[in-house]
């Protein structure tokens, strides 16, 4: 059964994609949200070969995460059992990424974010700051705030867990736990739902 891509990331996007999975018969399983990741890929019992994508991303991040996993299969064919997300997938990642760098795919306010990131590729996205906000355009998931815009002081849930913002580091908020009274430190695009607020 085919997926409509169409509904998940940009329509100039789809023949290259529908080339890819193709070409690397790629199993592709759109599946409901998780907390910890937006896709991954993995070696099944029978050996066959399964990438999973999270069914909430925008086009944008669906788009970059798909490929993602994409480069882990084409790596693993490749190379095989190699580092997670050394040399041998940045290489692969950067090169198949690369004919989506295009204005008709990715907007111009978010490809040059993309293009520095590709530079030195990381596990997640969403440890590039920069590039995390401009694949969500500014928006927050329904109900959250990124920690950056609640006040300091203000207390947030995050997992099930109740936190104080404390005063910004360099790059991220220090973060009081208040079951634990333990300081925790949040990347400035964290998403938190706002509980009071100073």
């Amino acid at each position: 059964m085919r997926i409509p891509l169409l509904k998940y990331i940009p329509e100039k996007a789809i023949p290259l994609v529908e080339y890819l999975i193709i070409e690397h018969k790629i199993n592709l399983k759109i599946v409901s949200q998780r907390q910890t990741k937006h896709g991954d890929f993995r070696r099944l019992p029978n050996g066959h070969m399964q990438i999973t994508v999270n069914n909430n991303l925008n086009p944008y991040q669906f788009l970059l995460t798909l490929i993602h996993e994409i480069a882990h299969h084409v790596t693993y064919q490749k190379f095989g059992k190699v580092q997670p997300h050394g040399k041998e997938w940045k290489t692969v990642f950067q090169h198949l990424m690369l004919p989506f760098l295009q204005p008709e795919i990715y907007p111009t306010d978010i490809l040059p974010y993309l293009a520095n990131y590709l530079k030195n590729p990381k596990a997640s996205t969403d440890t590039d700051v920069n590039l995390s906000l401009a694949l969500r355009r500014g928006q927050s998931e329904n109900g959250k705030n990124f920690i950056f815009e609640i006040p300091n002081g203000s207390v947030f849930q995050f997992k099930d867990t109740l936190y104080k913002r404390g005063n910004k580091r360099r790059t991220r908020f220090e973060c009081l736990n208040l079951s634990n009274n333990r300081v925790y430190l949040f990347n400035q695009n964290a998403e938190v739902k706002l509980v009071t607020s100073t």
